[in-house]
């Protein structure tokens, strides 16, 4: 959702004349798209920022700033922490952040101000920059993390920057209602709020058009769609409506989303998926801990024999299907046999893959108030026990797949070498290959696997 959010300010500020400038020094506006899942996540950005400041006085106009989460949680409290921080912009108002950047970086070089030494204060009134003149300080500050009516649809509109892109992100919603215990998502990011489907089919239509192929619906709990604006139909959530939309649209070949909650995983969901061919054969569906001591600390309202009932039904309808999850390590007060619950649940699903993490505070949650907080080599020593676990399962199930013809979508160059080729199967496994990337980009291909590295496959195209 973050890489989303991120794309959707580039892409704003490209249309308006700016371009993508490959080093910070060369930039005239720096800003970092934040999160606060992990305490890890927020002191990067701290670090990254403050490092910034070595270039104030060489290039005094330059403008920095915060966005995303950190930015919602933290405000005014971050130009403490970094003193030549300009602009503090959260969750609900990506789209006004080329306005206020544009507005601060023209007045200061209308102004030579990194010559002259003249002051820019800039504030937050009625959802304008108002300017004040000030003396001999370099700093011009704008604050906007007020909530806004509408926000859920103005993450819309965005634009490849590829003109062959195949795959492209689309967010549906805003916001979470849950109260996650070790989690502050709903502070950051408000409550649920849903596009309308006319909204979410149109912005899908119009990626098809330029060339995506393969669409990713995003929500912070994307099963829980519309439940609060919405009505069923037909016994069918906003969510499956959503999903039968958007496989109409011609054009479009795949369709995944992310992440959904027990909770909200019904059985109409579940039968979509033997009626909807477009939907991939892959979920990413967190469990967070196989211990329902655990889950109750954590506040996730479900037990984990619900858990895994719901993934042994998404087996039956779609028999090859990948399931990836996420685990939270070392919650407060975990045993050894809380944690052995958790190892042995991975066993049984057969996780395709699993992204771990060791349990960090996060300020003004309920779990960082709680007694039994764990050590970190207790944390770091589950974590690579579960890690060998998960990467034995991992490497298996590639294995096996050595010898298959398997069925990817290309999305262009590898991320890790331009001179190969890299697309997904069904399943969400990434495969390299070789190839022309002008040709194949955006194109369905068998490929036959040749060999595995446990995460990654490489193999040959049956047809060059």
């Amino acid at each position: 959702m973050n890489e989303r959010d991120s794309e959707q300010v580039a892409q704003t500020f490209s249309e308006r004349g700016y371009t993508l400038t490959s080093t910070e020094h060369d930039a005239d506006a720096i800003l970092i798209n934040t999160c606060s899942v992990r305490d890890q996540a927020e002191q990067k950005a701290l670090g990254k920022m403050g490092m910034m400041g070595k270039y104030r006085d060489q290039r005094a106009h330059v403008v920095y700033g915060f966005m995303g989460c950190m930015a919602q949680s933290r405000g005014e409290e971050l130009f403490k922490r970094v003193p030549h921080l300009d602009l503090v912009v959260g969750t609900q108002k990506y789209h006004r952040v080329f306005d206020y950047v544009d507005s601060i970086l023209n007045r200061r070089l209308e102004t030579r101000m990194d010559e002259v030494g003249i002051e820019l204060v800039t504030q937050r009134v009625e959802d304008e920059v108002v300017q004040v003149n000030a003396d001999k300080v370099i700093s011009a500050r704008v604050v906007d993390t007020e909530e806004e009516v509408g926000s859920q649809n103005t993450i819309r509109d965005h634009i490849p920057r590829e003109s062959r892109r195949a795959t492209a992100f689309v967010s549906i919603m805003q916001g979470c209602n849950m109260r996650c215990s070790f989690c502050i998502v709903p502070d950051t990011r408000g409550k649920e709020r849903g596009r309308p489907i006319s909204d979410i089919a149109e912005e899908v239509k119009r990626l098809v058009g330029e060339g995506v192929r393969e669409v990713t619906l995003l929500g912070q709990i994307v099963n829980l769609y519309g439940r609060t604006e919405f009505d069923k139909v037909d016994g069918k959530s906003p969510f499956v409506q959503l999903l039968e939309e958007v496989h109409e649209i011609g054009g479009l070949d795949r369709i995944r989303f992310t992440s959904p909650h027990p909770i909200g995983y019904r059985d109409d969901l579940v039968e979509a998926f033997t009626y909807l061919p477009k939907l991939c054969s892959h979920i990413h569906f967190p469990m967070q801990s196989g211990s329902d001591r655990i889950l109750k600390a954590m506040r996730r309202p479900y037990k984990n024999e619900k858990f895994l009932t719901i993934c042994d039904k998404m087996k039956a309808a779609r028999p090859d299907l990948a399931i990836t999850t996420d685990i939270i390590v070392g919650f407060p007060t975990e045993t050894e046999e809380d944690f052995q619950d958790t190892i042995d649940c991975v066993q049984h699903v057969g996780f395709d893959n699993s992204f771990i993490f060791r349990y960090s505070k996060r300020k003004d949650t309920p779990a960082a108030e709680m007694d039994g907080q764990l050590s970190e080599s207790v944390k770091e020593e589950r974590n690579q026990r579960l890690l060998k676990v998960q990467d034995e399962i991992t490497k298996a199930k590639h294995e096996e797949l050595i010898g298959t013809t398997q069925t990817i979508l290309c999305e262009g160059p590898s991320k890790t070498n331009k001179e190969r080729l890299s697309g997904r199967t069904s399943q969400n496994k990434i495969v390299i290959f070789d190839g022309d990337a002008e040709r194949m980009t955006g194109e369905i291909l068998d490929v036959k696997i040749e060999d595995s590295t446990g995460f990654t496959l490489y193999g040959t195209p049956e047809i060059m």
